[in-house]
């Protein structure tokens, strides 16, 4: 690879990390605009592992709108980023996915917690120069609810 090669991958692998990062930034914030900015016209988002939805990320957005009120303090965090850029005979192409681990912790209206952990995995692709999701799935391995963490 030339220096012009790893480069632009770096920047790739930069830009794919801020799309990865908004995700949850948005999710935890309530920004549902910024979720569905997220994401190519056809993207999807698959929640069903988690006892959710799968369908076009617009209207996923509208479920989690609606869901995630029972939750008004939520926190991802997206960690153990494996990113794999398509690789077109040693050039980087417009193709990309991540898979990552979460914990999530949340608190219910009721002041119990909830906490979940498990694996998203992201498709993503080049549009206009901007990388953007293509799909969402999560697999959630774990929960635990009730009690409470500690006071926040």
């Amino acid at each position: 690879m030339t220096q012009r090669v790893d480069l632009a991958t770096v920047m790739d692998r930069l830009a794919i990390d801020e799309v990865v990062t908004g995700y949850a930034v948005a999710v935890d914030d309530g920004d549902w605009g910024a979720y569905r900015a997220l994401f190519t016209p056809e993207g999807r988002a698959d929640y069903r592992a988690s006892g959710g939805i799968e369908g076009p990320a617009a209207e996923v957005a509208d479920w989690l709108a609606q869901t995630m009120q029972l939750f008004p303090v939520r926190q991802h965090l997206i960690v153990n980023r494996r990113l794999r850029l398509q690789d077109l005979g040693g050039y980087p192409g417009d193709g990309a996915e991540v898979q990552a681990d979460y914990i999530n912790p949340m608190r219910l209206e009721s002041g119990e917690d909830f906490v979940s952990g498990g694996r998203y995995t992201f498709g993503l692709l080049r549009t206009d120069s901007v990388w953007r999701l293509s799909s969402v799935v999560i697999q959630e391995k774990w929960r635990r609810a009730g009690g409470a963490l500690g006071d926040g």
